[in-house]
């Protein structure tokens, strides 16, 4: 019987840098990202990436431009590289030679409330229904709707306790009576599968003792568009984008949109009121004030 491959060994840098994320409470998915994304420098130079000098620096981002890296790629590339030379290295002199390339921000894609509603009853199974309905009715990354406890439910104070949010931040999220009742059927449901457990994902992946992954929920939410004939590209995110947009449709005041996000900065909420089309329905034009183009009357005979 042959002798089983022993594990490859974790080289002490990269260990380094796995325990600076982990002890800020990086995601899962941004401590692959990091890791892949500087490895990619450590593939340019042909070696270890601590040895990187400025002139490297300089030549690994002009050959991603002219490779036609795009640009939101190349500015996630410097956030990992600056990270790894700021806190794992602690050369913050070559962190500031990274360079981020700024450019037009798209508007994000919205689905109408009948579209979503759509797309929630166009899922398979009550798993699948609830995890999209936390995604819209809470307004989560899909990140986090994939790292969500049964403990993360507190229905006393009608609460979503989000352990894993970005940047390692916590914070508190809706958790409406109708997304409680919903968990509530999947709860029943998932333990006569017996998949679900109180000290568990809220939604176990394929092994129940892994949670739902990423990949499976964005695959989950393009099949539902599609059943649902919403012609819209559709992703994860988009629920996390209807969910801000229809709140200050509704008049939410956009700081506690942005506290219900997550957001960092207020600039990234305010991106919601170019998109609220039913908030901007409401404005009166100064050129309808003029009263200059009213409708001609017609008389009953034509």
């Amino acid at each position: 019987m042959p002798n089983p491959v022993p594990d490859t060994p974790v080289s002490p840098l990269r260990q380094r840098l796995i325990d600076d994320m982990n002890m800020r409470r990086f995601s899962r998915e941004t401590r692959r990202n990091y890791l892949r994304d500087i490895g990619r420098l450590a593939t340019f130079l042909g070696r270890s990436p601590d040895t990187a000098t400025a002139d490297d620096l300089r030549r690994f981002q002009i050959e991603q431009q002219e490779g036609g890296v795009p640009v939101p790629t190349m500015n996630s590339i410097v956030s990992a590289l600056r990270f790894f030379f700021t806190h794992t290295l602690d050369r913050p002199d070559l962190a500031r030679k990274l360079v981020r390339l700024s450019h037009p921000r798209k508007l994000p894609v919205v689905l109408s409330s009948d579209e979503v509603a759509r797309l929630l009853n166009a899922t398979t199974c009550i798993k699948h229904q609830a995890a999209l309905s936390v995604a819209y009715g809470a307004g989560l990354r899909v990140a986090e709707v994939s790292m969500l406890k049964v403990a993360d439910i507190d229905s006393e104070r009608m609460l979503l306790r989000i352990e894993h949010g970005k940047g390692g931040r916590c914070r508190n999220a809706i958790l409406s009576e109708d997304m409680l009742i919903l968990l509530r059927q999947w709860w029943k449901i998932g333990r006569q599968q017996g998949v679900m457990h109180r000290d568990g994902w809220l939604f176990p992946g394929q092994h129940a003792m892994k949670p739902i992954s990423t990949r499976q929920l964005h695959r989950i939410v393009v099949e539902a568009a599609r059943a649902a004939d919403i012609a819209k590209r559709v992703g994860p995110h988009t629920l996390r984008h209807s969910f801000a947009t229809h709140l200050f449709e509704d008049g939410t005041d956009i700081r506690i949109i942005q506290v219900l996000l997550g957001h960092a900065k207020l600039n990234n909420t305010a991106l919601y009121a170019k998109v609220a089309t039913r908030t901007v329905r409401t404005v009166t034009s100064p050129l309808d004030k003029l009263g200059l183009f009213k409708p001609v009357e017609t008389s009953p005979d034509g």
